[in-house]
């Protein structure tokens, strides 16, 4: 489990390098979207033959197309992130479009029946009431993003319906054949989209290349590759409560690479994402039982 909670943190790392690959890159939204999801797709198409050979006589149609309504949502989180972090600041947007915990209870009970515990509660409670004075703080500090900060929240729902459907699929006989098919159905859908508004097929400076190839790497195969990995094998509300940790790796790297600087409230919302995530890890790891056991006097 504790395992599982570490490679979940390395997870949400890579995931909030994404505002900061989108932020270097000059590609129009929806054609970086599609454009990342075509790199994540040939990195892993190989891992996808060899699991493929594996399980072909377990596996049915159904199992391909069970990506396609996952695939859909995720496009469209992915178009509306990238326009989002280009409206406000690398904090902001990765902080609000992980405002996860305030609608995965509603959503793993609807579609799951899956209830949050009290650790659970106590620690997403904790981490809102942060959220809410940091976005009360920045919004009277800078009125200007609130376009981004609007749009980076309808991206938030898009990924917390996203992850959901992650958990429900938990079913599926890999991990790669589940995944793989989900971001190729996903390039397919932005690339569509991106001919329609956009112009995608042109020349583009070897540098837009790169940060393309970077945002497909990094925080989608990796980053997203593991979120999807830890709602099969974690809490729901725990892989929620822990991605926003997003916000303190993008807030010290943008601080670094675009000179963005934190205000004060930046540093009370981590200390408070912190003592979450220190909560929800002592409920999943069963610390908490444990200590009280520790604690018993003896008779």
């Amino acid at each position: 489990m504790f395992c599982n909670l570490l490679l979940l943190v390395f997870g949400v790392f890579c995931c909030a390098t994404s505002v900061i690959f989108i932020k270097l890159s000059q590609i129009q939204p929806i054609t970086l979207s599609s454009f990342r999801l075509l790199t994540a797709t040939i990195f892993l198409m190989p891992i996808f033959f060899k699991e493929y050979r594996v399980y072909r006589e377990k596996i049915s149609l159904k199992d391909f197309l069970t990506p396609v309504w996952p695939a859909v949502i995720l496009s469209f989180h992915f178009i509306s992130w990238i326009a989002a972090a280009r409206l406000t600041s690398a904090a902001n947007a990765s902080l609000i479009v992980n405002l996860v915990p305030l609608v995965m209870p509603l959503l793993l009970y609807v579609f799951l029946k899956e209830k949050i515990d009290k650790t659970e509660t106590i620690a997403t409670l904790i981490a809102l009431a942060g959220v809410s004075l940091l976005g009360f703080s920045d919004f009277s500090a800078n009125p200007e993003f609130l376009k981004g900060d609007i749009l980076s929240f309808i991206s938030m729902l898009f990924l917390s319906i996203y992850l959901v459907l992650g958990r429900k699929n938990s079913d599926q006989v890999s991990l790669w054949l589940y995944i793989v098919p989900l971001y190729f159905f996903a390039f397919c859908i932005c690339f569509v989209v991106a001919l329609i508004f956009e112009t995608p097929l042109r020349c583009y400076e070897a540098r837009d290349i790169i940060i393309a190839i970077g945002l497909g790497l990094v925080p989608t195969v990796i980053g997203h590759t593991v979120l999807n990995y830890a709602m099969q094998h974690l809490r729901g509300q725990v892989v929620s409560i822990f991605s926003m940790f997003q916000f303190v790796f993008a807030g010290v790297m943008s601080y670094y690479l675009f000179n963005e600087v934190p205000t004060k409230t930046f540093y009370f919302v981590s200390l408070l994402l912190t003592i979450s995530g220190i909560l929800v890890t002592i409920g999943a790891t069963g610390l908490s039982s444990f200590l009280r056991k520790k604690s018993q006097p003896f008779k």
